[in-house]
C-alpha cells in the first residue's frame, strides 16, 4: 500500500508545522541580514502555554553568555492548570540550542559589526519548539519611512496589475 497523497496527512503535516508566535515589529525595527533557526530549552508548562499560543516575543533579545545563546525578556504565561508551585517564572532567562560553529559564527558577527539578535518566531517543527533568530541592524527613521514607501509603492502595483 502506497503512503501519503491524502488529505488526512497534508492537514497532519500542516498541524504539525504551525506558526506559535511572532515578532512583525522585528522586520520593522531591525534590517534582518541572517536567520538562524535554533531549538529552546523549556518546562513542561512552558510547552503547554506556547502550544496554547501564550508566548510574547516583542521585547525579546538574544545573548551569547559563556559560551551559549540565551533568550531574555520572552514572556511566556503561567500555564491555567498548573499550580503555582509547579509553574515556571513568565521572564525567566532561557537556553537556546545552536551547533558550536553556529555560535561562535554569530559571536565574531557581533562583536565586529555591532548587530544584535532578534527573535523572529516561535513554531512547531513535527514535535519540537523551535525559534527562529535574526541577525539585525536598527533601522534609523528615515530608513524605516523608505521601507514604507517601498512596501505601499509595491502594493498599489499589484493591485493595479490585478485590475487588468
Amino acid at each position: 500500500m502506497a503512503k501519503g497523497g491524502g488529505k488526512k496527512n497534508a492537514a497532519a503535516r500542516a498541524a504539525a508545522n504551525r506558526l506559535l508566535a511572532d515578532n512583525r515589529l522585528a522586520r520593522h525595527q531591525y534590517d534582518i541580514l541572517e536567520t538562524l533557526e535554533t531549538g529552546i530549552e523549556l518546562v513542561g508548562t512552558e510547552v503547554k502555554s506556547i502550544r496554547a499560543g501564550q508566548a510574547n516575543l516583542r521585547d525579546g533579545f538574544c545573548l551569547i553568555r559563556n559560551g551559549e545563546m540565551q533568550l531574555h525578556n520572552v514572556h511566556i504565561s503561567p500555564h491555567t492548570h498548573a499550580s503555582g508551585y509547579f509553574n515556571h517564572d513568565p521572564l525567566r532567562v532561557r537556553r537556546l540550542l545552536a551547533h558550536r560553529r553556529e555560535i561562535d559564527k554569530l559571536r565574531g558577527q557581533l562583536d565586529q559589526k555591532g548587530l544584535t539578535l532578534i527573535p523572529l518566531n516561535m513554531h512547531l517543527q513535527g514535535s519540537w519548539i523551535k525559534l527562529t533568530i535574526g541577525l539585525g541592524k536598527g533601522r534609523k527613521l528615515h530608513d524605516k519611512r523608505a521601507a514604507e514607501k517601498d512596501k505601499q509603492i509595491k502594493k498599489e502595483t499589484r493591485a493595479a496589475i490585478a485590475r487588468y
